[in-house]
Order: structure tokens, then C-alpha cells, then sequence
């Protein structure tokens, strides 16, 4: 008995008219795409909201000074990190451009196509990455130093609230929201 074996890849993978098939019972693919960049677009607004809030925040001039030195410090590390990255893809567009150019090239499609968008959706990716790191690091030092300056204000809901509404307390759970809620609510008694 002799074994034979299927060779199949991504890029030989055919897509369905979106709009013909149905997900979720009666949710249209193409309807349910738009909605997924709906949903992106909304959280991208939110992230810019977050932003402006965060920077029109009351700060103590010292901490801003120390709050920008931070980020001056972070953005040199991700000038140096993207410059690797850089490096790194271009090595991996050569191993790419071998494999979808000439070991296994896409049947039917024009090698210069297929190879322009797969490289330029790699490096949509990266940037995309890139740019949330970069979002990141800016949104956290702007909240360290508010959130610090509302610590030397005595000022115990900020200092909660701030770091929470900048994305910094990720994987608090309702029941640590309402002991953190009930102990600056007995901070605000007391003080």
C-alpha cells in the first residue's frame, strides 16, 4: 500500500464570497468583517480620548520633567528595537520572497504580486505592533507621573482611579474593584 500525501499551504487556501456565507446563524461574513473594524475603529477613538484625558490631567512640573525623561529613555529603546526589527524582516522578506518566489510560488497569480503583498502586510503588522508599543509606553508615563501627583495631593480615588482608566491594572477582578472601591471610600471618611 502506497502513502500518498496532500501538499496544501495558506496561500493556496480559497475564500468564500463573505457575503454568501452566514456565521452566528444569520449574520453575513462581509456585515460581521465591517462590524470587527467597527469594533477597531471604536477603540482607537477610545484610546485617543484616553490620551487627551490623561495629558490635559493635572501634573507637578518636576514629575513631568521626570515623567518625559522616561519616555525620551523608552523611545530610544524603540528607535534601537525597530531598527532591529527592521534588520530581522529583511532577512525574513529574503526567506519569504525564496519560498513564494521560487520554491512554491502561488499557482495562477503573478510571482511580483503575491510577494508585494505578502511583504506589505508583514510590515503592516509590525507596525501596527510597533505603534501600540508606542501608544503604551507614552499613555504610562503620563499616567505615573498624574497619578503620582495625586498621591502627593493625598488624594486617594486618583490614585486608584488613573493608573485603571490608562489600561496599567490589567487582570483586576470585580471582587479587587470593590475592595479598592471600599477602601477609598473608608480613605475618604477618615481623611
Amino acid at each position: 500500500m502506497s502513502e500518498s500525501r496532500a501538499l496544501a499551504s495558506e496561500a493556496s487556501l480559497v475564500l468564500p464570497n463573505l457575503s454568501s456565507v452566514k456565521f452566528l446563524g444569520d449574520i453575513a461574513g462581509n456585515r460581521l468583517l465591517m462590524g470587527g473594524l467597527l469594533i477597531c475603529f471604536l477603540g482607537m477613538v477610545f484610546g485617543f480620548v484616553m490620551y487627551k484625558q490623561l495629558k490635559g490631567s493635572s501634573v507637578h512640573k518636576c514629575m513631568r520633567e521626570i515623567s518625559e525623561l522616561i519616555y525620551e529613555t523608552c523611545k530610544t529603546y524603540l528607535l534601537t528595537q525597530g531598527k532591529f526589527i527592521l534588520v530581522l524582516w529583511a532577512f525574513i522578506a529574503i526567506i519569504i520572497s525564496a519560498y513564494f518566489g521560487w520554491l512554491s510560488p502561488v499557482e495562477g497569480k503573478p510571482v511580483a504580486l503575491t510577494l508585494s503583498i505578502i511583504l506589505l502586510f508583514s510590515l503592516v503588522g509590525i507596525a501596527g505592533s510597533y505603534g501600540v508599543a508606542w501608544f503604551g509606553i507614552r499613555v504610562n508615563t503620563f499616567a505615573n507621573s498624574r497619578t503620582a501627583f495625586a498621591s502627593l495631593k493625598g488624594m486617594p480615588h486618583p490614585i486608584y482611579a488613573i493608573p485603571l482608566r490608562a489600561g496599567m491594572s490589567i487582570g483586576i477582578d470585580a471582587h479587587q474593584r470593590r475592595v479598592g472601591d471600599h477602601v477609598v471610600h473608608l480613605a475618604l471618611r477618615a481623611g
